[in-house]
């Protein structure tokens, strides 16, 4: 998230970052500032599509599963520093 005090336009130009303007930009040979979204054929079709209620379960299911890992994972450093329960080595799902 970014902070308040992120103002992006006070960057000062470093070795790592320099501003361009669009005009500079646009005179670059093949340069394209074209936003476009990359289509799912798979989706093209809405009477196909799964009921919102099946989506939404997957989606839960998907987080729930993410949530598992990154706990399994924090629980892990957490013993390799020794702040766990026990300072073996918890096994990490694939």
């Amino acid at each position: 998230m970014r902070s308040e005090d992120d103002d992006r336009s006070k960057r000062v130009e470093t070795e790592r970052f320099k501003a361009y303007t669009y005009e500079e930009l646009t005179a670059r040979d093949k340069a394209n500032l074209d936003i476009t979204w990359l289509r799912d054929p798979s989706l093209d079709d809405a009477d196909n599509l799964p009921a919102p209620e099946v989506l939404a379960a997957e989606i839960v299911e998907d987080l729930q599963a993410a949530l598992e890992e990154f706990a399994a994972i924090a629980e892990t450093l957490q013993q390799a520093r020794g702040e766990g329960p026990t300072a073996e080595a918890a096994p990490v799902a694939d």
